[in-house]
């Protein structure tokens, strides 16, 4: 846990937002170990349906019942709602809502005034959709969350950063982690099996990094993204199954995440792999870089790392 000082100099840090409903809830236990303070009261969630701002709440608290759950499991009433019954010994100390749902049931300034009483007797509120009730809350959160392609992390103060500039941010970049998640899955369906099963997955700007350990793939990447874009042209709809499973085309594939997708292949843009596998060092693995987006092209030659020739060792001489 970081230091009341230090909690109080820190202003914003971003992570790559993860594709996967384990990595998600592995970066929210994360969050929570170095960027929450036990005196944080609102816990402020910015970003779109499909994002991951649900799982990344119950990594950060486990246990947690959120209102509105995943499974449309639909907690009635609201216990924000319902403090006055709550005042025994087992009151909760934390309660969730999802203002963008509750909006369709409760008043926004109903909701101001029970979020404001729940802090004045030192309980704690995590809000998803914080920027549709600050405006009417006049309060900033303690602890504020984006969640786009990337995962912002701030602690305001009175110059900010305020939950509207937090929006912009991952609004304008969500799409890019959809897409980026749609063409992986595409590149995984069409790759030999025996490649899939031993792949790891991690993350560049507008892009997705496969790793595989042990030794290179031998499957020609130039092909590979002929054949991912002719899916990409079909305009296949992908479809959330369950949360193991997505539907492309009708067909259903394994995925740990289903909601972050974009709703069609057509919806792909800019789909490029780079041409040859980049072999990292420190971690003895072989990645394959993608790119998406109307730059792909550009952003994928800046992360180019040549292939290195393999020169005979010289002969020593005595």
């Amino acid at each position: 846990m970081f230091s009341h000082s230090r909690l109080s100099r820190h202003i914003l840090t971003t992570f790559y937002a993860p594709r996967g409903r384990q990595r998600i809830f592995e970066l929210g236990i994360h969050i929570a170990q170095q960027y929450l303070s036990p005196s944080d009261q609102i816990i402020g969630i910015i970003g779109e349906a499909g994002s991951g701002k649900s799982v990344l709440v119950k990594g950060m608290f486990p246990g947690l019942e959120l209102t509105n759950d995943d499974d449309g499991v639909n907690i009635r009433p609201l216990p924000l709602l319902d403090q006055d019954q709550e005042m025994g010994f087992f009151t909760p100390h934390t309660y969730h809502l999802d203002i963008r749902f509750e909006m369709g049931f409760t008043n926004l300034n109903v909701l101001a005034d029970a979020i404001q009483q729940a802090v004045r007797r030192g309980k704690r509120v995590i809000i998803e959709h914080f920027d549709l009730i600050y405006p009417i809350l006049g309060k900033n959160a303690d602890l504020l969350i984006g969640v786009g392609e990337q995962i912002m992390i701030a602690r305001p103060n009175i110059f900010g950063p305020f939950p509207k500039e937090i929006y912009e941010k991952v609004y304008a970049s969500l799409p890019y982690r959809l897409m980026s998640h749609s063409a992986e899955e595409l590149c995984e369906m069409l790759m030999p099996k025996e490649d899939v099963d031993r792949c790891e997955h991690s993350d560049v700007k507008h892009g997705f990094i496969l790793a595989f350990s042990d030794h290179k793939p031998t499957f020609d990447l130039a092909e590979l993204e002929r054949k991912v874009n002719e899916v990409i042209a079909q305009n296949l709809p992908i479809d959330y199954v369950d949360e193991s499973h997505v539907s492309i085309g009708g067909k259903v594939y394994d995925c740990t995440g289903p909601r972050t997708h974009v709703r069609t292949t057509g919806q792909i843009q800019g789909f490029c792999l780079l041409k040859h596998f980049i072999y990292d060092p420190d971690t003895k693995r072989y990645l394959m870089v993608a790119c998406v987006g109307e730059k792909s092209q550009e952003l994928l030659a800046s992360l180019d790392v040549p292939e290195q020739p393999m020169f005979p060792m010289p002969e020593v001489l005595f």
